[in-house]
């Protein structure tokens, strides 16, 4: 990718743009409310999906379409047939499909589930997809404005990976819209892999079968060496173990017992350290279990599931793509917040493809919860932030 003006240039010749963002702000917080309303739980996006599209559809987007995983994908052509840079905005929540969705509004502030998660990322990137219409603002590269699915918790990444790996040599750049905020550039990609370990027995009663192994002691055994690890403060890495379970009575030797572990860091190199602490961990407890049972009873077993697995890397700071995001972060008043997330940026960031994470303007809090809220004061700063940004990555040829 190359940024062909610097985003101070860009910056200047888009204040109409600006101006008539700033004008439509009302809507944006129409748009906003209305997207955060209908419910998108992480692999049941369809509803929400389809307002997407029609909204894609009204402002002329081409080849609006919905492909395998669930993102919605319009294209705004540019000028020139050169690789396409990407705007994405998760389409899911983490709130199960029967929570009240009814958005309240106070003011400049509203509060609602989702509302800043991505009620706020999806309205931006509809208001912006309207402002780059081929016309009054007119780009040298195509842009892809894209809708995804399974973003959150267990979705793991699930949109990006398929649009990604679908227009494989096709994106040059690519910029995430993530909730609220003005300053935070996320160019550091947080890799995550969970996995769930999982032990089974012949079980029975806890008198009378005594001496058969155990697989909640097994589990229970890995937990506690897992828990013992010792872990670099840089990079930063977590290993933490968020559930665990097994058994169906407490006078009753288990038939199943499990675990399951998240793993982060921004290190793919650690990554795979500690995947193989976390194996060998599981397996050096199967066989203290088995070494324990009575002869002649027979063996527990392990098995070791990748459930999750986002990938990591990083953007250097003096990335052309960084750079834009950071005059664009200064050139609205603010200074740049270089951060490392987890967000759909992962995905391109670990294909070498440059691309950052931003909020979408205004502040918010309390996400993933009932009573998020986000506030608009100066919102329309994040929006002028996230074009100049786009438009320095595609490259401007005629702004109005």
């Amino acid at each position: 990718m190359t940024v062909s003006a610097s985003a101070a240039r860009v910056h200047a010749a888009l204040s109409g743009a600006r101006a008539r963002l700033a004008a439509r702000d009302e809507s944006v917080l129409r748009c906003q409310t209305a997207v955060s309303e209908i419910p998108a739980p992480t692999g049941d996006e369809s509803r929400r999906a389809m307002w997407i599209a029609s909204r894609f559809t009204a402002l002329g987007l081409a080849d609006v379409r919905t492909d395998r995983a669930g993102n919605v994908i319009g294209r705004r052509a540019g000028a020139s047939a050169t690789q396409a840079v990407a705007v994405c905005a998760h389409l899911d929540t983490v709130f199960p499909l029967d929570t009240p969705l009814r958005v309240r509004r106070d003011g400049s502030r509203l509060a609602g589930p989702g509302i800043g998660d991505n009620g706020r990322g999806l309205a931006a990137m509809l208001a912006l997809a309207e402002e780059i219409d081929g016309v009054r603002i007119r780009v040298r590269a195509p842009i892809d404005f894209v809708a995804t699915t399974g973003e959150e918790g267990a979705g793991d990444l699930r949109g990006a990976k398929a649009f990604f790996a679908g227009a494989a040599g096709q994106i040059a750049a690519a910029i995430a819209l993530d909730g609220a905020g003005d300053e935070r550039v996320v160019h550091r990609a947080l890799g995550a892999r969970r996995f769930r370990v999982t032990y089974r027995g012949t079980g029975g009663h806890s008198w009378a079968a005594y001496g058969v192994a155990n697989p909640v002691h097994a589990a229970a055994a890995a937990v506690a060496t897992l828990g013992a690890l010792s872990l670099p403060r840089e990079p930063r890495t977590a290993l933490t173990v968020g559930r665990i379970g097994g058994g169906i009575a407490v006078n009753a030797i288990p038939e199943c017992g499990w675990f399951e572990v998240d793993l982060r860091s921004a290190s793919a190199v650690v990554l795979e350290r500690y995947d193989r602490d976390i194996r060998a961990a599981a397996h050096a407890a199967e066989a203290a279990e088995n070494a324990r049972r009575a002869p002649g009873t027979r063996a527990l077993t392990v098995a070791i599931e990748v459930i999750g697995d986002r990938p990591c890397g990083d953007v250097p700071a003096d990335d052309p793509l960084v750079v834009a995001a950071i005059e664009a972060t200064r050139l609205i008043g603010r200074e740049a917040d270089l951060a490392t997330a987890s967000t759909d940026a992962n995905v391109p960031i670990s294909l070498g493809i440059p691309a950052v994470a931003i909020g979408a303007g205004g502040t918010g809090g309390d996400a993933h919860t009932v009573s998020e809220w986000y506030d608009n004061a100066e919102g329309t700063l994040g929006l002028a932030r996230a074009l100049t940004t786009i438009v320095s990555a595609a490259g401007l040829v005629a702004p109005a």
